[in-house]
């Protein structure tokens, strides 16, 4: 947890001009960090990120309830943001994977630097035969701080070394489209997105891991979403649901059977 800590403070901490950001470029960063002054509320956000940045806390009890798979259950965890965290908990519609051994690891807002910390502990720990990742469009909105595409790519790197490492297969998902940020406007991430997809469908054909290309079943023609797939342009219907989980299990079935 130290080391984690260290990580967040340093991270957060880092100039908005470093690693050959341009001046004249949108900001990815939250303006929580660079605000002059902060309200109680902000104050409150920051001092829970200080006590559990990657949120650790969110799952330790419902990782020490699962236990471990059964004799011949594959097991699949679902690893990323609230893409991932939403599916089959929002009260609509929508199911996560019904009858079938697949766990929800996902947490709101998270960044693929917070992914990293508590990859051991929300994915290896649990044992699963595949691992299916979701990641990095809160990266490019700056959530935890700035995100070059380098750093991002050596987070994604660093999950796939650790999850083969323990011989769990490894499943990478196309970022989804999106043409802007709810929460962050402006920062015109729609290119990025194509940039980090392009990156790791290459990465994944070169490690052997298993490509899920969300994106080429989703975009529009501006490289977002449409409102019937997700109505803030970002976070899924149960109509974008409903797209993505048979590309989902396809992937997972093609992952298994490596």
């Amino acid at each position: 947890m130290k080391i984690a800590l260290l990580v967040a403070v340093l991270w957060m901490g880092v100039p908005m001009m470093a690693l050959g950001q341009q001046a004249d470029s949108p900001q990815a960063v939250d303006p929580i960090y660079t605000a002059p002054s902060l309200t109680p509320e902000q104050v409150k956000h920051l001092q829970e990120l200080g006590a559990d940045w990657p949120q650790l806390g969110r799952y330790q009890q419902e990782n020490a309830r699962l236990g471990p798979p059964a004799a011949g259950e594959k097991r699949v965890v679902f690893y990323g943001d609230s893409i991932t965290d939403a599916w089959g908990r929002r009260g609509d519609a929508t199911q996560f994977f019904p009858g079938k051994p697949y766990v929800n690891r996902g947490i709101s807002g998270q960044t693929t630097a917070q992914m990293l910390v508590r990859f051991e502990q929300d994915v290896v720990h649990l044992r699963p035969a595949a691992v299916v990742i979701l990641a990095g469009t809160n990266d490019l909105a700056g959530n935890t701080g700035l995100a070059t595409m380098q750093m991002i790519e050596d987070n994604f790197a660093a999950m796939v070394a650790i999850a083969k490492a323990n011989g769990i297969r490894v499943v990478l998902s196309s970022v989804l489209p999106v043409t802007d940020y709810p929460w962050r406007r402006g920062l015109q991430p729609a290119e990025k997105v194509k940039a980090l997809n392009a990156w790791l469908k290459s990465y994944a054909n070169a490690h052997g891991c298993v490509y899920l290309d969300y994106y080429s079943a989703m975009s529009n023609a501006a490289g977002g979403l449409d409102p019937r797939l997700a109505a803030d342009g970002v976070h899924p219907t149960p109509a974008g649901s409903a797209v993505m989980a048979p590309l989902a299990q396809k992937a997972v079935d093609e992952a298994l059977a490596k």
